[in-house]
């Protein structure tokens, strides 16, 4: 059974409860973080911390908890070598349902907890996903990391329900993310093309260290929406996200992309993410 950390204790994960008046339960008042666990450490905590604390500026949530020290522990008391830490706050337990603020200001609920997984012998680095394009109709407020998540879930089934892995979302006639990752092409000229950072998507964390890696391999990056028609036409096209790191898309809405298996160029940034990763 794993260990859990809720608003200071670590517990058995059947023992951690929240109030049913919690404004993240009610409201959707609630931010959250997830970062890989590679060889038993926690990676790209600077980068996690500043994505927080802009999330919880928007969110009007105040914490000051020491997160680096709560991760670590628990990744140890659940001696977990490879998968995920997940952070979660919400606005609080309040006494009773209602939309203003609490006044006087409530303590967050403070949430942590580990999922094991296969990030680096992911099967889909060797087989790529298969998505679909639907449009993208979530809120406009993208660029904190919340928990208004409904929309995302309800792609994750539309998938599903496709046969197909995933879904990349389209809106003003470009792609903005996938459901859960950011979303990219290598075009035919074989440049790296990857929505901006902006309210249309997050600023995901893995997509700042994935650029960089690029530039370094010589390739060109531009930093632009692109079209249905772009994605069809690209050589490769590939994702990037906390939990799932780097992996080929190699169909969408059933035409191949390139030549219908897993880019080069994106195992070569997979393999390059996964060892700065381990160098952290």
């Amino acid at each position: 059974m794993r260990t859990v950390w809720l608003n200071g204790e670590f517990l058995p994960e059947t023992e951690a409860h929240v109030s049913i008046f919690d404004r993240g339960l009610n409201f959707g008042q609630s931010v959250y973080e997830v970062s890989p666990v590679i060889d038993g450490h926690f990676c790209n905590w600077p980068y996690h911390q500043a994505r927080l604390e802009r999330s919880k500026a928007l969110a009007l949530i105040a914490d000051d908890t020491d997160w680096p020290a709560v991760l670590g522990e628990l990744i140890a008391r659940n001696a977990l070598n490879e998968g995920r830490v997940y952070l979660q706050l919400t606005g609080g337990e309040a006494a009773d349902r209602g939309f203003p603020l609490p006044d006087p200001a409530i303590a967050a609920t403070r949430i942590a907890f580990t999922q094991a997984d296969a990030l680096i012998a992911n099967p889909v680095a060797g087989s790529g996903q298969r998505i679909v394009l639907r449009p993208d109709l979530r809120w406009q407020l993208r660029s904190a990391k919340t928990t208004q998540l409904l929309y995302a879930v309800m792609m994750k089934a539309e998938a599903r329900g496709a046969g197909v892995d995933d879904v990349w979302l389209v809106e003003d006639g470009v792609v903005t993310e996938a459901t859960s990752s950011n979303a990219h092409i290598i075009d035919a000229r074989g440049v790296v093309v990857s929505h901006p950072v902006d309210s249309g998507v997050l600023p995901g964390v893995t997509r700042i260290n994935v650029l960089e890696i690029a530039r370094a391999m010589g390739l060109a990056v531009e930093e632009r929406p692109f079209t249905p028609d772009e994605l069809f036409d690209a050589r490769e096209a590939f994702i990037s996200g906390a939990g799932t790191l780097v992996l080929p898309v190699v169909e969408a809405d059933g035409r191949p992309i390139g030549n219908g298996g897993p880019g080069v160029l994106t195992g070569e940034i997979r393999q390059r993410y996964i060892a700065l990763l381990r160098a952290q």
